[in-house]
């Protein structure tokens, strides 16, 4: 049966060959990638031939703001902050202390990653070229920003499916300016939810924590 994001998969799949025969029949119907792949590690599971999903971000491909296309790996050796962002979000406010951590730590590795997504609300209604006019003229944005993406449901972007499976607590995005920190080699290490601060004690340790190794 569908579920609510148009995905077609059975409901409860339990990895047994009866269950993996019939999650086979409808893996080429299932819209959502994290669902595909949830269901190819049901379906390998019992045979012993279960792959690990990847914890890193480097072999991902994302499209900047300006439309080119970059391989997160070009990053390498830098720590990320990786944040869905709105631009009409009671959390909309966090974009200049996202700002203020890119001006502090840009030098010691830090790249802040600003993902426009309209997924919650509707927040982020606006074209590329919009966008980058409101951040610029509200906040002085200067980190990278990049391409309107889905970070839930069935067009969920890859960067979204393993950024939100590799790393505890697993799950879906669940609002805007969610916060993700990958390490220097591409390694998904914490994530923090939209009501962290970009100031707070909590996220500031962890960033230094990751420059520091």
């Amino acid at each position: 049966m569908p579920d609510p994001q148009g995905c077609l998969w059975p409901y409860p799949v339990s990895p047994t060959p009866q269950a993996a025969g019939s999650a086979l029949l409808v893996l080429g119907q299932a819209a959502c990638f994290s669902c595909r792949l949830q269901l190819i590690y049901w379906i390998l599971q019992p045979t012993g031939m279960v792959l690990k999903m990847s914890n890193t971000v480097s072999d991902i491909t994302v499209k900047t703001i300006q439309g080119e296309d970059k391989q997160l790996g070009e990053y390498a050796g830098n720590v990320l902050l990786i944040v869905n962002v709105a631009s009409y979000c009671g959390y909309t406010p966090q974009y200049a202390g996202l700002e203020k951590l890119h001006q502090k730590y840009k030098d010691s590795g830090l790249r802040v990653l600003g993902f426009p997504c309209n997924d919650f609300g509707a927040q982020e209604p606006g074209t590329n070229e919009q966008i980058v006019q409101f951040c610029s003229k509200n906040y002085g944005v200067t980190f990278d920003m990049f391409d309107k993406v889905h970070a839930v449901g069935g067009q969920k972007h890859p960067l979204y499916v393993r950024l939100t499976q590799a790393v505890n607590p697993p799950g879906d995005v669940s609002w805007n300016f969610e916060k993700f920190l990958v390490g220097k080699q591409g390694e998904v290490v914490a994530r923090f939810r939209s009501s962290v601060k970009p100031d707070s004690p909590e996220l500031v340790g962890e960033i230094e924590k990751a420059l520091s190794r």
